[in-house]
């Protein structure tokens, strides 16, 4: 999915700890074969370049699992979040490396393609239909969500239940470790993610996310660039925000982080406090002015011992 995955974990032997990090690695190998959208050959892109106006395509229960979901957040964000803005994510990707705005008549004929009510699932039959020709879906606000999830699926089937899986960021972890009452994590100013943590955390049975533009973003003409897109506009965002999620589960935290960037925070905040068990940190520079957003349970995770 385009980035590493770490993992740290208490196990009661070597044996145990290598063959659970194996297992856990290679769920995490077979999720990218099908989330992927860098691979040409992905269970993903394979449905991108087979499916289309009448042609529903079978897809396997993990594909599913992250259509049903993105889909779902698409609902309640009202588009905000949106899996088919792969044709827009692609010519910034373009944009980050030649630091050249997108051609506007190319833009333009991306965006006809972004709508995620153009994407038919049928949960009894399996199948999705991709209803405009030439769609591609990106799951990169959601795919690693479920990989983390999934991975310490794997890892509590071996018998660890003292965990934390990182995903380039991403975080899950499960039971605290031995004598601590959670995993302590760090949450780096905004703009600044190689500096030292400005909050801590302690987390158990958790995840934690941040989206923002501190590592991928580009400058155009004066202007900055997130790599996150407005599925509305099909422009980066430009706001300066960093958002960061606190949630059950891996792909709650990973999609409702990007759609809360998308959103803003006073539509943000309102979807995470309608959210159970969700929790944000939303902090902003427009127009260089910062500015500290909490939804009401973030205190019950956040301490202030480093």
């Amino acid at each position: 999915m385009g980035m590493p995955f770490r993992l740290a974990f208490y196990a009661p032997s070597e044996a145990v700890a290598n063959q659970a990090a194996e297992a856990a690695f290679g769920r995490i190998k077979r999720l990218d074969q099908a989330l992927s959208d860098y691979d040409p050959d992905s269970e993903l892109m394979r449905l991108c370049a087979t499916s289309g106006p009448g042609r529903p395509v079978r897809v396997s229960d993990d594909l599913l699992t992250v259509l049903i979901a993105s889909q779902d957040l698409a609902c309640r964000s009202g588009g905000a979040f949106d899996v088919t803005v792969g044709p827009v994510v692609r010519l910034w990707r373009k944009a980050r490396k030649t630091r050249k705005m997108p051609p506007p008549e190319e833009l333009a004929a991306a965006r006809k393609l972004v709508g995620w009510r153009n994407v038919v699932i049928d949960r009894e039959a399996k199948t999705v239909e991709l209803c405009l020709a030439g769609m591609q879906l990106d799951l990169g606000g959601i795919a690693v969500g479920h990989a983390l999830d999934e991975a310490m699926q794997v890892l509590r089937r071996h018998g660890v239940t003292s965990a934390l899986i990182d995903g380039s960021g991403d975080i899950l972890v499960s039971d605290a470790p031995p004598g601590e009452t959670g995993w302590r994590i760090g949450v780096a100013p905004r703009g600044s993610p190689t500096g030292s943590p400005s909050r801590y955390l302690r987390l158990a049975n958790a995840s934690v996310t941040t989206s923002g533009d501190a590592w991928q973003f580009v400058e155009i003409d004066g202007q900055r660039y997130s790599h996150i897109v407005d599925p509305a506009t099909g422009l980066g965002l430009t706001d300066r925000s960093s958002v960061t999620v606190i949630a059950p589960t891996g792909i709650i935290a990973d999609s409702y982080a990007t759609a809360v960037s998308v959103l803003g925070p006073d539509r943000g905040l309102r979807l995470i406090e309608d959210t159970c068990g969700a929790a944000v940190l939303i902090m902003r520079a427009p127009e260089g002015k910062e500015a500290t957003l909490v939804s009401s349970r973030w205190s019950l995770f956040e301490r202030s011992e480093p």
